[in-house]
């Protein structure tokens, strides 16, 4: 460095010092007001925005209700009504029913079983002004009363009115009225004053239900959860249970429309009827919160509005047959007891002595041995029948083991000679079987009383500890197909009781030959597929009737004189005989006649090819 380039070096750092002392402070000082300034600026800039949107909400808000605007602001507040049974929650804002709390169940996991809340569920009223304006109830702001304690006939009941003051005399009530010891809310819709507001025949109520997961089985959850709705033409329908989406629309009036799960429903009914409704059901399998979302568009009639008899009733509960009994307009139905005689089946017998012995007991896999022993009492008359048919044919089994030999495999011939052989005996080989059909209606509307008898509900019995579900034995590491990922106990029990059953059945029914005595043993097997995933409930049903009835069997083949039956039937065939002589032949013997001739010609076809053609 030469001595010129140090003189300037010099020179620069004398500058920057210098500027250093004299205009340091003099910057702070300038900079801190500026910050300061431009923070005055922003509040200032802020502080007018917030106030110019809300201005501008409010003119829209206005602008958008019209007639309705004095009800469109205010402060939403939740009140309750609540009884022994259910506790319902009330927003101000839009009147609505907000949650709704059955006090005595749980759901799966133990917790106090909520039916739906804000965020699960949300109903709505929708209309159209003559203006043009749509608008909804939960647009608006209601004002609502004190709970006052009311009778309503000779029942207790709590009411609460929501009010929507738009000035002029122009007011909507929403009355919710609930009664002591019910699961029923009243609900009364009423316009005053708005006969020139209110354009369209019909006011639409929306509903939209995603259905919380209330059991432990899904995919039960979702096969018995639908919408089910009642037409005032008394006819009854439901939604597709199939998964995706399933939509129906329906033009005729209305009595009812329900949300209804696997134990529990929520619905609402009308006292005159609904115009119509558009209904959807959207299964998402991916989902593992959401059971099914069902969403309800129900037409109201204006008139019913706008001349105070917009009234309605909710039900938010169980689906206990005691109770959907006794709500009319055939609401039972949201309990699935089976079609026609399957059930009748379960109103007039199984539900009734069901019933009866819950009073007295309260151990409910006791309550299903009970049930078991009263249904074999009513059908001990047919076991009995179909057992002494099954007798007698074994009685008869050495001369049916001839005819087989003597035909050497023609099973035609075969079956026509034993024919023969029963005629003459006295033997109806169907009078064992008529036993076994006339029993299957309460044997099939099993399948539809216990997978939806909420008594069974959480009940616990030796290692289930829920009836209305499968039992878990085991948990299996990995799925079977058809099968499962777990093994039902008393789904294996009943397999085996129904195939030792099955054997003891084919050594007295000798009818029973060939493949079709094997294939017997195979539907147990099937069966046990098929009912791993059902109720516990209904496989120890079965495995205890099945042990009964093999009781039944061995005590009645011990009492039975094979002997007597062997004479009984020789009578027979010496009656016959002499009848023969002077009456002619009987009708069981013309249509072995008939049979023998058909089964002459078509051997006669088939030794002749020329009668094929």
């Amino acid at each position: 460095m030469d001595r010129n380039q140090a003189i300037g070096f010099g020179l620069i750092a004398v500058l920057l010092l210098a500027y250093s002392f004299f205009f340091a402070g003099t910057n702070e000082e300038a900079n801190t007001p500026a910050f300061d300034q431009t923070a005055k600026v922003e509040q200032v800039q802020v502080g007018p925005a917030v106030v110019e949107d809300d201005s501008l909400a409010q003119v829209r808000r206005a602008a958008a209700l019209g007639t309705f605007s004095a009800a469109g602001t205010g402060e939403a507040s939740t009140t309750t009504l609540e009884n022994q049974n259910i506790t319902v929650s009330f927003n101000s804002k839009g009147g609505q029913v907000e949650e709704v709390v059955l006090k005595n169940y749980k759901d799966y996991r133990g917790n106090t079983l909520v039916l739906f809340d804000k965020e699960s569920s949300k109903t709505d009223v929708q209309f159209t002004t003559n203006d043009g304006k749509n608008i909804r109830l939960s647009d608006l702001f209601f004002s609502p009363s004190e709970v006052q304690t009311v009778n309503v006939g000779d029942v207790p009941a709590k009411t609460i009115t929501y009010r929507a003051d738009l000035g002029n005399g122009q007011t909507i009530d929403q009355i919710y009225t609930l009664l002591d010891n019910s699961f029923e809310v009243g609900y009364k819709l009423d316009f005053k004053g708005l006969n020139n507001q209110i354009s369209g025949e019909n006011v639409t109520l929306t509903w939209n239900d995603q259905l919380k997961q209330l059991e432990k089985d899904m995919p039960q959850n979702r096969a018995k959860s639908t919408i089910n709705y009642y037409t005032a033409d008394e006819s009854f329908d439901h939604l597709s249970i199939s998964e995706g989406t399933e939509t129906e629309t329906i033009s005729e009036p209305m009595k009812w429309v329900a949300n209804k799960q696997n134990f529990f429903t929520a619905g609402i009914i009308a006292t005159n009827t609904f115009a119509g409704a558009k209904l959807e059901s959207v299964t998402d399998p991916a989902d593992s919160l959401v059971v099914k979302a069902l969403n309800s568009q129900i037409l109201i009639p204006t008139a019913d509005l706008l001349s105070g008899k917009g009234e309605f009733t909710f039900y938010f509960g169980p689906n206990d047959y005691k109770i959907l009994k006794h709500m009319g307009n055939e609401f039972n139905r949201n309990l699935d007891l089976g079609w026609g005689i399957f059930s009748y089946v379960n109103k007039w017998i199984i539900i009734p002595a069901f019933d009866f012995l819950e009073n007295y007991i309260g151990n409910y896999g006791i309550i299903i041995i009970l049930l078991v022993l009263y249904i074999k009492l009513i059908l001990l008359p047919l076991t009995y029948k179909s057992h002494m048919s099954m007798a007698k044919m074994k009685v008869l089994k050495p001369e049916i083991d001839a005819i087989k030999e003597r035909n050497d495999g023609d099973m035609q011939k075969t079956q026509m000679e034993t024919m023969k052989l029963y005629g003459e005996m006295g033997v109806n080989p169907l009078s064992g079987c008529i036993p076994m059909v006339l029993q299957i209606p309460i044997l099939f509307a099993m399948f539809n009383f216990f997978p939806n008898s909420i008594e069974l509900r959480q009940e616990a019995f030796l290692w289930a500890d829920d009836l209305s579900t499968y039992d878990v034995f085991v948990n299996l590491p990995f799925t079977i197909p058809f099968y499962g990922d777990h093994v039902s106990m008393f789904t294996l029990l009943m397999t085996a009781s129904t195939i030792l059953y099955t054997w003891s059945n084919n050594q007295m029914n000798v009818s029973m030959q060939g493949p079709m005595k094997y294939y017997m043993y195979m539907m147990p097997i099937i069966f046990m597929f098929v009912l791993n995933s059902f109720p516990a409930g209904l496989s120890f049903y079965y495995f205890v009737s099945n042990m009964v009835t093999f009781g039944q069997m061995a005590l009645m083949r011990k009492f039975v004189d094979e002997d007597k039956i062997r004479a009984k039937l020789e009578e027979n065939r010496d009656k016959r005989k002499d009848k023969k002589k002077t009456g002619g032949p009987s009708f069981t013997e013309r249509m072995q006649e008939a049979m023998r001739a058909a089964s002459e010609k078509e051997q006669e076809r088939r030794n002749n090819p020329k009668l094929k053609k």
